[in-house]
């Protein structure tokens, strides 16, 4: 079972479910059953949790379908808890037209986030963070936000930031992570595409950033050297045709890998060159290796 937290307000589209902690839903991802406050705080007490996000133009149904399937191909052992964060990053327009509009309702989703584990989860021993996409806005946010002094790990994978971000905008956030990893693919065309077309007008609105930058999902850290904690980039190479939508599983989660991974070398061979999808597997083993 994959335990799922619920920022939105609606299935598809919408907006967050409010600001009110008390108004964020948490339920099991298989029965679909409501886990009340009190049960939930019993599942991560004393233990070592990791939230995972997805990213943008994912409704609810997809954003239930892709965390449960990275629960199963991650298979994260005791005391190690998975759990998915939902939030209403899918698009109610056209995507890329409205990725700025969602920009704002990440860095919202974050803050809510973060008072929701400072209130219902006070008792784990750790928090660690996953994210897809735009997900990382949502958890750079919320390791900001948060009362804890600490966040165990933060796990980026094609995050759809700034590649310099990380030593500027969310400085303050990466030096609360204990270990950063940051996963890139230059064969990410949604990020080559559509991230320099949106993200200025995300920037123009959140705090005015320059124009046409780079995306941390595809170019990696822009400047690795000033990180501030310890980190590992894993940088796909491009024989293995790595997109902006491989790395989440769908109705199919395709074959597993067991840990531990390294990171590759530009030109290694694909790691599984078979019929079932094999990269949200090999995402999954990025996770795995961390935490297994």
């Amino acid at each position: 079972m994959t335990t799922l937290i619920d920022l939105r307000a609606s299935p598809k589209g919408g907006g967050l479910v409010g600001d009110d902690v008390d108004s964020v839903v948490v339920f099991d991802g298989t029965t679909r059953e409501t886990i009340f406050p009190d049960d939930l705080r019993q599942r991560v007490a004393g233990r070592a949790v990791v939230l995972a996000t997805h990213g943008f133009n994912v409704s609810g149904e997809d954003g239930v379908l892709s965390l449960t399937g990275w629960e199963k191909l991650a298979r994260l052992p005791p005391p190690f808890v998975f759990i998915g964060v939902l939030w209403p990053g899918d698009s109610r327009f056209v995507p890329v037209l409205d990725y700025p509009i969602e920009g704002g309702v990440a860095v919202k989703a974050g803050n809510l986030l973060a008072r929701f584990i400072d209130v219902q989860m006070a008792g784990a021993a750790s928090i660690s963070m996953v994210s897809h996409s735009l997900g990382a806005r949502v958890m750079l946010e919320c390791v900001r936000r948060l009362q804890r002094p600490r966040v165990r790990t933060l796990m980026l994978m094609a995050a759809a930031v700034e590649w310099d971000s990380l030593s500027s905008e969310y400085a303050d956030s990466v030096a609360k992570v204990g270990r950063l990893h940051v996963v890139a693919s230059r064969e990410d065309l949604v990020l080559e595409a559509a991230f320099p077309v949106g993200n200025p007008f995300t920037q123009w609105l959140l705090k005015g950033h320059p124009l046409f930058r780079k995306a941390l999902g595809r170019e990696g850290p822009a400047r690795p050297e000033l990180l501030p904690v310890p980190h590992q980039v894993w940088q796909l190479p491009d024989g293995w045709k790595f997109g902006h939508g491989d790395y989440m599983p769908g109705k199919t989660a395709g074959r597993t890998f067991a840990p531990p991974g390294s990171p590759p070398h530009f030109d290694d061979a694909v790691p599984d060159p078979g019929p079932a999808p094999w990269r949200p597997g090999w995402a999954a083993l990025i996770i795995a290796t961390e935490f297994c």
